[in-house]
């Protein structure tokens, strides 16, 4: 499954869900360590935006947050994940070299790193929020080979990801890519 159909799943997907977002869970915490919803929410707002110039061959702006209290910036979110599906799909996109905090790479390559984070931050606010998640099982079948494969022993330094957990046995295949990621169930 190519990362643009991964994305044009997952993108649309997280944003029907920070729809259903209620204000009072904003401020509660997610799986995601030190990362409340509204900090989630905030960072894929930033990197979905920076991301969007980066697939174009842009050089990203200073991008911040809505500085938002009171309030859930659906809204905002849904434009930044609606313009990073279409940056996503602009023509070079995956051809381009992409400059990522992961290192130099194809916008291929990139495509697939911002689906597997777009899912497993999907997650968070899932479970932070009680919000129904249930992703086909292509799409993590997809995201959970190329993780597996990417990810290296270097780029788990407790900051860019985390080492990976153990799923219990009775997991669900998304658990236990969530648990991979370096999450706790």
């Amino acid at each position: 499954m190519e990362p643009t159909e991964q994305l044009t799943y997952i993108l649309p997907t997280l944003s029907a869900m920070v729809d259903r977002i209620q204000v009072m869970q904003m401020d509660d915490p997610t799986p995601c360590s030190e990362f409340t919803v509204h900090d989630v929410i905030d960072h894929m707002i930033v990197l979905g935006g920076s991301f969007s110039y980066w697939f174009r061959g842009e050089e990203a702006p200073e991008l911040k947050p809505p500085g938002v209290y009171g309030w859930v910036p659906a809204a905002e979110f849904r434009t930044v994940m609606d313009d990073l599906l279409d940056a996503v799909q602009s023509p070079g996109a995956m051809e381009r070299t992409i400059s990522a905090p992961v290192g130099e790479m194809p916008g291929s390559t990139f495509a697939r790193f911002v689906a597997f984070d777009g899912l497993i931050h999907g997650w968070d606010l899932a479970f932070a929020t009680g919000l129904e998640y249930e992703p086909p099982p292509a799409v993590i079948a997809a995201v959970d080979k190329f993780a597996r494969d990417a990810l290296t022993s270097a780029m788990r330094d407790g900051d860019t990801f985390k080492q990976a957990t153990t799923a219990p046995d009775d997991a669900s295949q998304m658990e236990r890519l969530v648990a991979f990621s370096g999450r706790s169930l």
